[in-house]
């Protein structure tokens, strides 16, 4: 898999990610200082959702997250114990490593979403169709504009009560605008 991601941007990341956060493995941290320390190998990390259904893949938790706090996955086998995916992780530097990280990401940070991949591997079910995602944004849209239009008409009532014609003026000039854009 051709990588997107720049290893400047992955080792920010990392490299903040392990400031900020505490692991509930201690082991992880240690993963997290190889891989960084290893260009070949932390060209071939991916940062993704859903890593179970990744071929090789470790999942990792920090402290204030609900998640598993370690598995390392690798076809069929599935194990807690990092000290194999470390032995797996030099031994296979030139294979694809898919990376989920379980921390709070409300609101995602900036460094998080440059890194972040989509996951080849989650199986179409679980996929938002391209059908699926023009009807959010239509029904997103919509719901933009008629939030838009309702805070302009009470505004306008407003400026109307309160005798204000200059500023009933430019309200009407923006809902003109709006009705016009849409």
């Amino acid at each position: 898999m051709e990588t997107s991601v720049s290893n400047k941007d992955k080792k920010t990341f990392v490299r903040w990610f392990l400031k900020r956060f505490d692991l509930k493995r201690r082991e992880c941290v240690w993963i997290l200082n190889y891989i960084v320390g290893h260009e070949e190998l932390l060209s071939r990390v991916h940062f993704v959702e859903d890593a179970h259904y990744c071929p090789r893949a470790i999942v990792m938790s920090t402290t204030e997250s609900s998640g598993i706090p370690f598995r390392f996955y690798k076809g069929n086998i599935m194990t807690a114990d990092p000290e194999k995916s470390f032995h797996d992780l030099r031994m296979n530097i030139e294979k694809d490593i898919y990376i989920q990280l379980n921390f709070p990401k409300q609101p995602p940070t900036d460094l998080y979403l440059v890194v972040v991949e989509e996951n080849p591997y989650i199986p179409s079910y679980m996929q938002i169709s391209s059908e699926d995602k023009k009807v959010a944004q239509s029904m997103l849209q919509k719901s933009m504009y008629e939030f838009q239009q309702q805070k302009l008409l009470a505004d306008i009532d407003v400026a109307l009560d309160a005798g204000d014609k200059e500023t009933f003026l430019t309200l009407s000039a923006q809902l003109k605008q709006l009705n016009e854009q849409r």
